[in-house]
């Protein structure tokens, strides 16, 4: 995994990479928070390739399970990638409804999301 460090103002966000899928489950992006959050990150940039695609399948509540971890601790987190590949209007619905909002976020690029982050 490496780590990519953006300052915005205040904030310092994590851009996390890697060549393998890091988050797996609900309790992989649970680890991945309490890291980032003891490195003094205030919000996290997860590419969606390293994420199960299962995640992106509502019916398995992972991703609820999983983001519900990231609104208790109040860790902001975006997601970057595709998501017009998911042929499910749940999950465009919820991606919709998410992004209204500042904690949980998908964003089409890296850059889309920092843009984003620095108007909040």
């Amino acid at each position: 995994m490496e780590i990519k460090t953006h300052l915005i103002g205040n904030l310092k966000i994590a851009e996390v990479f890697s060549d393998v899928i890091l988050i797996n489950d609900a309790g992989e992006g649970l680890e991945l928070l309490v890291n980032m959050y003891y490195q003094d990150f205030d919000r996290i940039l997860v590419h969606e390739t390293n994420i199960i695609p299962a995640f992106f399948d509502l019916k398995t509540r992972m991703a609820g399970d999983m983001l519900q971890k990231f609104s208790n601790y109040r860790m902001g987190l975006t997601i970057v990638g595709d998501f017009e590949k998911y042929d499910s209007k749940s999950l465009h619905d919820f991606i919709l409804e998410s992004n209204k909002g500042q904690l949980i976020n998908f964003s089409q690029s890296v850059d889309e999301a920092l843009d984003r982050m620095s108007n909040m």
